[in-house]
């Protein structure tokens, strides 16, 4: 599957190159005009001074000579060395932009807001090339929640101790929200020191993040590589990538809470569900607990025992289907929950508890909005459990695939299979089969069933996944 920020990303980076190769080879042209032309430039000077001057001492056309050659070449030097620099300039700007952003497609690209936080600091320190940074995350009484750090050992962070509490230089960040560029930290009047373990930082740069969500923080970066302080560039490429940080994690925060939104949606809706299909198992528990007491009451005993063996029946059913329910509540997917991993962990247990073999094959980057993620699983969930009650198969086979812009599951059994053909309307449901189309729809998916009686079951859902998030 092609991932198209890595499209976007090869686009750019092919882009800049091909515009930096222009220019190259416009000032090697430019170059080389400029030394033919002092050349033609004499020669025509001096076929003028011939027909206007006449004759003229070889002594001192030769002076002549020089002195404009000499003229011409200075001014070329001093033109190309000014366009040298503006070159330089412009490729430093350009290997800037690119790498900014680079590292914005690379923060954007995740979705889980732990993740996004990570991947801000570590492209932070890479773009503007410090040893060490951090990403501060405040709560609502403005300290500091979480402190994530770059360019430290595990061992090292541990050996530091607890994370800071936003007093001293850090505390003019947290609390005043402003930039802060310093040559040597430990010379600033706010400065508190450093706790034990901690590595010796002089260079500091720091520039809050300002997003649109409740989420707020700050990044910060320590000292600079190869040089004894940050300058104003670092400071300008940081507070454009802090815009984009920002985008990044209000984008994972919003996805976050519509995955939540989604899952807690769904199990209201299982709930509903798992109580539906308890009253109606209750109901039939009380029909035949009443059949077997009339038998009983007529001294009828095998017909009471009947009664009785079907009721053990139903409440095993009953019982395996609040186990398959509970599991199914288990394993939805979240924000901080791959798809490919909450269907893997389903299938195992499924397999565990029905005791069919169960083959799972997931192809591609499975990555969708939430909604999408959510209904594929219950799908998914609802066929399986299909096999389970009505199939009696022996081996299942999974599978998930993205193909030619669409997300595509199948659910093969072969089991017993029948004709959906002679299937009455009011059966479906039995089935839940009209319950996985109308999942599907609901996110502009489509299911198709394909089965004959003894030849097994096929259910197949595809999903359009050109827009889709991923």
């Amino acid at each position: 599957m092609v991932d198209p920020i890595a499209v976007m990303s090869d686009e750019v980076a092919g882009a800049e190159y091909a515009l930096t190769e222009s220019l190259s080879m416009t000032l090697k042209q430019l170059r080389l005009i400029a030394t033919i032309v002092p050349i033609a430039a004499v020669f025509l000077l001096e076929v003028v001074r011939y027909f206007v001057m006449g004759p003229v001492p070889v002594g001192k056309r030769l002076l002549m000579d020089a002195v404009s050659v000499v003229g011409i070449l200075v001014f070329s030097m001093i033109i190309f060395r000014f366009i040298d620099a503006m070159q330089a300039r412009l490729q430093r700007q350009n290997e800037e932009l690119l790498a900014l952003h680079s590292a914005g497609l690379a923060i954007s690209a995740e979705l889980s807001l732990d993740t996004v936080l990570k991947k801000v600091v570590d492209q932070a320190r890479s773009l503007v090339g410090a040893r060490y940074g951090a990403v501060s995350v405040v709560d609502r009484n403005d300290r500091i929640d979480q402190f994530i750090t770059s360019g430290i050992s595990p061992e090292d962070r541990e050996a530091i101790g607890p994370p800071p509490v936003g007093h001293g230089v850090l505390g003019i960040v947290l609390h005043e929200g402003r930039h802060l560029r310093l040559k040597d930290v430990r010379e600033h009047p706010a400065s508190k020191g450093f706790p034990p373990n901690h590595p010796v930082m002089r260079s500091l740069l720091a520039v809050p993040i300002n997003c649109k969500g409740p989420f707020r923080g700050n990044i910060y970066l320590s000292e600079k590589e190869g040089w004894e302080e940050f300058n104003d560039r670092d400071q300008e490429t940081l507070v454009r990538f802090a815009v984009q940080a920002a985008v990044a994690i209000d984008n994972a925060y919003l996805h976050a809470q519509a995955a939540d939104l989604a899952v807690a949606q769904e199990r209201l809706r299982i709930a509903h569900e798992m109580h539906d299909g308890l009253a109606q198992v209750l109901g039939y528990v009380n029909t035949k607990v009443q059949a077997a007491d009339a038998y009983l009451r007529r001294g009828k005993g095998e017909e009471a025992s009947a009664q009785l063996r079907e009721l053990a029946v139903s409440a095993r059913q009953a019982y395996t289907e609040v186990r398959e329910g509970i599991v199914g509540l288990r394993t939805l997917p979240g924000p901080d929950r791959p798809l490919s991993e909450v269907l893997r962990e389903y299938i195992d247990r499924w397999r565990e508890q029905s005791g069919v073999q169960t083959d799972l094959l997931i192809e591609g980057e499975l990555r969708l909005r939430p909604s999408a993620e959510l209904q594929l699983v219950r799908i998914l969930q609802e066929a399986l459990g299909n096999v389970r009650k009505h199939a009696h198969a022996s081996k299942v086979r999974v599978d998930v695939q993205r193909r030619n812009g669409k997300l595509i599951a199948t659910v093969v059994d072969d089991g017993l299979g029948f004709d959906p053909a002679l299937r009455t309307r009011t059966e479906f449901p039995r089935f839940g089969l009209s319950t996985m189309r109308e999942r599907a729809e609901s996110i502009g998916g489509e299911l198709t069933i394909d089965s004959s009686p003894g030849k097994g079951t096929t259910v197949r859902f595809e999903l359009p996944v050109m827009s889709e998030a991923g």
